[in-house]
């Protein structure tokens, strides 16, 4: 997530700036041709190219529309997660029924690993989500989409899929046995989600919560069971691809097309119109490309890329704070943004 007032045009330039030299290569080739090589043929009217740009800009609206739906979506389901994580914690530590028989501190070692399981939830939750799907924009650790492109995903991401830091945390907050099984469940955090509700039905039959005690706190579990669900929803289900491919084609035939409407336009003015029709074109084409790029990097929230949820950050929110629920003193430090960017 950037976190700076105003976009850094070093970020910028990592994200667009192999476009922008593109589009002034074309630009002036076109500028040059007609003016020094007398190439009157290849230009065109504008009034189409003006037509064919505002068919442009309202598909790419639509295209940021939704992909602005689907972060912000992505957003809702993580507060959703942190509210329901407070209250699933509360929850555990608040009900007692003051059975004797129970062993306070036996109890008091069930509440821990209750909520140390969920703990360990968040981070296994999040380092599935960073699973790179097939058409984000690096594919797998291994070949980040293409090499041509790898050196602007690194400058553009706000740090690799954090695959190397979660199974500290596992096994900081799961027993021996449960970080083993890691390997045996495609889907490690449903399984985690599970073992809480069988450790909840333990605690009622032994009598250490009433029966509406436990079905409170089942609710809270089907609830994070949803807001997984809804989260893979976006994660698995891309923005329909003949949209997104739509408008990106769409942008480059409108692009290759201005200067061409454009240069006549400005050849009107006198031969000094045809070099200064260069920076307005550039600047109308980089325009249409940054919208096309901003909408692109937005529409999938869980790709580790300065554009996305900063579950990290979130993760370790939920955590300081059900750790001072039960009783922890030594607290990690919250995430913080470096360099405009909160992860």
């Amino acid at each position: 997530m950037i976190t700076t007032k105003y976009v850094n045009y070093k970020k910028v330039l990592n994200l667009s700036g192999f476009h922008l030299i593109i589009i002034s290569c074309w630009c002036t080739l076109i500028a040059i041709l007609f003016h020094v090589y007398h190439w009157d043929w290849m230009i065109i009217p504008w009034v189409p190219v003006a037509l064919i740009g505002t068919a442009e800009a309202f598909l790419v609206g639509f295209k940021n529309n939704q992909a602005y739906d689907r972060l912000w979506e992505a957003r809702k389901i993580w507060g959703g997660i942190v509210n329901t994580s407070r209250s699933f914690a509360a929850m555990v530590y608040a009900f007692d029924t003051n059975n004797e028989e129970v062993g306070k501190f036996d109890l008091e070692e069930r509440r821990k690993k209750i909520v140390y399981r969920h703990i360990a939830w968040l981070y296994a939750f999040r380092e599935q989500s960073l699973i790179p799907a097939e058409w984000e924009h690096i594919k797998d650790e291994e070949d980040k989409i293409k090499n041509t492109d790898l050196k602007r995903n690194r400058l553009i991401r706000a740090g690799f899929s954090d695959y190397g830091r979660t199974p500290i945390f596992l096994n900081k907050y799961l027993s021996e046995e449960e970080c083993e099984l890691q390997s045996h469940y495609k889907n490690f955090a449903t399984y985690l989600v599970s073992q809480q509700g069988k450790d909840i039905n333990e605690l009622k039959n032994m009598n250490a919560i009433s029966d509406f005690n436990q079905m409170q706190l089942q609710d809270c579990l089907t609830e994070f069971y949803t807001l997984q669900g809804q989260a893979e929803r976006i994660k698995k289900f891309p923005l329909p691809r003949q949209f997104a491919s739509t408008a990106f084609i769409f942008n480059i035939i409108f692009i290759m097309l201005l200067p061409l409407g454009l240069v006549s336009e400005f050849s009107k003015l006198g031969d000094w119109g045809i070099w200064a029709s260069i920076p307005f074109c550039i600047t109308i084409g980089w325009i249409y490309i940054i919208m096309e790029l901003v909408g692109d990097y937005s529409e999938n929230p869980f790709e580790g890329l300065m554009f996305d949820i900063p579950m990290l950050s979130i993760c370790r929110t939920i955590e300081i704070d059900l750790l001072q629920m039960t009783g922890e003193t030594e607290l990690p430090d919250p995430i913080t943004s470096k360099n405009g960017i909160l992860v």
